[in-house]
């Protein structure tokens, strides 16, 4: 473990059981009284995204929570599968599982955006009793097929680009219509959660181009059912967050889960799509509220 002298976190790493080496932020508790002893926050991020994607919900709660923020395998600073069919869904879940036993985290409340969502849908159907409390951020037992098109038409392209406004309008490319009140600050700062300076001095997406081939392999109809993960969360703190333009997660499966999970609070960002960054002022409201439920 090497703390980064500049940052509230440090760098480490666990092994998944194929000998990758994966990177974990890890932002400490303080010495408040209680806070050591509340349940981790796990941050699972989604298909493209790194443990970056959260550095801003990390700087808010850490200190009275820890807060662990993995790059899994293929992301980040996390070494790159050497079989592509390891990029899946089952094989996240049995690297977090490693995850939590290095960390020794007994408990913890998951926030999962997209396909962190997912896993935390299969926690919840493996480990339920380690789970506190749950953020699925714009995503649900069902993913519409227009969404994930959409994610399957940019995904491993490879791309780069010589300098940061490049990158950032490459990123307005393709996502103007999800984050329609977006400025040039805005796509620059995005591209700076996705991407990475090279060794050559092109500027990168910080994830390797493999991921996206168990992901043109999906045939239509082969989901795997998620709604008993769903079950498994009724009676703990559930915030549901759906971007109001998503095209990942619709409206009625929204309702779905709102019914499945009676305690569950379900928030709809208006103009933003797949999926919210979580600084949105109304995000950062609900997961405040879903935190202090988990403290009841």
């Amino acid at each position: 473990m090497a703390d980064n002298a500049s940052s509230a976190w440090a760098d480490c790493y666990w092994t998944s059981r194929d000998g990758l080496r994966l990177h974990y932020r890890d932002y400490p508790a303080d010495d408040r009284p209680g806070s050591r002893d509340r349940p981790a926050l796990l941050c699972l991020p989604g298909l493209t995204r790194n443990a970056r994607d959260f550095a801003a919900l990390a700087e808010r709660f850490a200190g009275a929570w820890r807060v662990i923020a993995p790059d899994m395998r293929g992301r980040g600073d996390s070494a790159y599968a050497r079989d592509s069919s390891t990029y899946n869904p089952g094989q996240y879940v049995e690297d977090i599982g490693l995850l939590l036993a290095e960390a020794g985290i007994a408990r913890y409340i998951a926030i999962g955006t997209s396909l962190g969502g997912l896993m935390t849908m299969l926690l919840a159907m493996t480990a339920p009793e380690r789970i506190a409390g749950a953020v699925l951020n714009d995503v649900g037992p069902v993913i519409e097929a227009a969404g994930l098109a959409r994610i399957g038409s940019y995904v491993g392209q490879g791309r780069s680009f010589p300098t940061w406004m490049h990158a950032a309008r490459a990123i307005e490319e393709t996502q103007a219509a999800a984050y329609p009140g977006f400025g040039i600050d805005d796509w620059l700062a995005l591209a700076k959660r996705l991407m990475v300076l090279s060794s050559n001095g092109r500027i990168v997406f910080d994830y390797d181009m493999r991921i996206a081939e168990p992901l043109a392999r999906i045939e239509p109809g082969t989901q795997p059912d998620l709604w008993p993960g769903i079950a498994n969360l009724a009676g703990k703190p559930v915030l549901l967050l759906r971007g109001g333009l998503s095209d990942l997660l619709s409206p009625a499966t929204l309702e779905q889960m709102r019914a499945a999970l009676p305690g569950a609070e379900a928030v709809t960002l208006p103009d933003v799509g797949h999926a919210p960054t979580l600084d949105e002022p109304a995000a950062v409201a609900a997961i405040e509220r879903l935190l202090a439920r988990c403290l009841d």
